[in-house]
């Protein structure tokens, strides 16, 4: 099977369920930023030495799987899995156990070294970009249709992941031995 199609090539793409669209679409916009965050993470994890990170980042490289597809889908498709409440508890319980072992926070952070702490910010400000584009499936970006269960508990579950991310870094920098850099005006 050849990788390229050339069906693109005049600046049209298929959306899961056959109907094409320009590229620059907002479920297109919205997917792709989803599958540059799922590829940043596999930075995250590449540099990563804490087993127990990777095993929680492939989790959610795994849930992001689930919210581009849904991003992607036209709605004529069959059903998808979606990700679940339990998967937004998974983050929040993520966050709480992360933010348990660190000092507590008094100002801005300054991404710094170690690099996969810094990874993790890059990783957190694609994922706030996500969010923000997949906002647009539904609100006014497909002729004002209504956001969809799946859309919508996609974005909550990338509104947490944001945050997970956020303390991962801190976490991470604590867990290599590094000084957090914070922002004091």
């Amino acid at each position: 099977m050849k990788i390229y199609t050339k069906t693109g090539d005049k600046g049209t793409t298929s959306l899961v369920g056959g109907k094409r669209v320009p590229k620059n679409h907002p479920r297109v916009e919205a997917y792709g930023d989803v599958d540059e965050l799922i590829s940043y993470i596999g930075v995250v994890i590449s540099d990563t030495t804490f087993d127990d990170v990777v095993k929680d980042l492939k989790k959610i490289q795994e849930d992001l799987m689930l919210i581009s597809a849904h991003f992607a889908s036209d709605g004529s498709a069959k059903a998808l899995k979606n990700v679940t409440e339990g998967d937004i508890d998974f983050l929040e319980n993520g966050i709480d156990n992360l933010t348990a072992q660190l000092p507590p926070l008094k100002a801005f952070v300054i991404p710094g070294a170690p690099r996969v702490s810094s990874e993790c910010h890059v990783a957190r400000t694609v994922c706030r970009r996500c969010e923000r584009h997949a906002l647009a499936i539904g609100t006014g970006g497909e002729n004002n249709t209504q956001v969809t269960d799946s859309v919508e508990i996609g974005v909550r579950y990338l509104n947490r992941l944001s945050d997970y991310l956020f303390t991962l870094a801190r976490y991470l920098c604590v867990k290599n031995s590094e000084k957090e850099e914070f922002w004091l005006p």
